[in-house]
C-alpha cells in the first residue's frame, strides 16, 4: 500500500495544488447539486472545491494525513465534506452518492491495467442508475480509448457530458476529463 508515501507527500499543505479549471467550471454549472464520492481524495483538493460548490461531499482515502487536513479545513469553511479513511478499490458505492469522482485514480498502466478495469467495472455497476462517473486522468490516447472501451462494453448505456482536456499546470500538464452519466 502507498500510504506512507502520501502520508510524506501531505507534509506539505496542498501538495498537489489547485483542482483543474475544467473540473471546477463543470461542476459549477452542473446541476443538480448532489452526492459526491471522492475517491482517493487525498488533501480534499477536489472535495473542498465542490462543497463550496455546495456538494455534499464525501471522500475517502488512505492516508490519515490527508484526511485530517481535509476535515479540518472543512470544518474551518463549514463544508458538507467528510473524509473517511478506507481501500478505493473496495470502498462501496451506495445508492446514496450520485457523482462518483477518480481524479488521477487510473493510469492504465501495463502492471496496473488489470486492476484498474475491475476497479471501473466494480464503480460503473455500482453506480445507482443516473449517476454520474467523473473521470480525470493524464492526456493519454491509448489510455483514453481504453477507457472508453471498458465502458462502453458494459451492459449499460451512457450520456456523456464531458469528453475535454483541462490543464494542470502545478505539473505542467493536460489532463483528459470523460464525464458520463448512467441510463437505466
Amino acid at each position: 500500500m502507498t500510504k506512507p508515501l502520501y502520508d510524506a507527500h501531505y507534509q506539505e499543505q496542498h501538495y498537489f495544488g489547485n483542482p483543474y479549471h475544467g473540473l471546477v467550471a463543470f461542476f459549477e454549472a452542473y446541476e443538480p447539486k448532489g452526492h459526491v464520492l471522492d475517491l482517493g481524495c487525498g488533501q480534499g483538493r477536489d472535495s473542498l472545491s465542490l462543497g463550496r460548490l455546495r456538494y455534499t461531499v464525501t471522500g475517502v482515502d488512505v492516508s490519515t494525513v490527508g484526511l485530517d487536513q481535509m476535515n479540518q479545513a472543512a470544518r474551518d469553511e463549514q463544508l458538507n465534506v467528510t473524509g473517511k479513511l478506507g481501500d478505493v478499490y473496495t470502498y462501496p458505492v451506495a445508492a446514496e452518492y450520485d457523482i462518483v469522482l477518480l481524479d488521477s485514480m487510473l493510469h492504465f498502466y501495463k502492471k496496473d491495467v488489470e486492476n484498474e478495469t475491475k476497479f471501473v467495472q466494480r464503480i460503473a455497476s455500482e453506480l445507482k442508475n443516473s449517476g454520474v462517473l467523473a473521470i480525470f486522468m493524464m492526456q493519454g490516447e491509448k489510455r483514453e480509448t481504453y477507457l472508453k472501451r471498458v465502458l462502453d462494453e458494459m451492459e449499460f448505456e451512457w450520456e456523456v457530458l464531458a469528453d475535454r482536456y483541462t490543464d494542470y499546470p502545478e505539473f505542467n500538464t493536460r489532463y483528459h476529463m470523460y464525464i458520463v452519466k448512467k441510463d437505466s
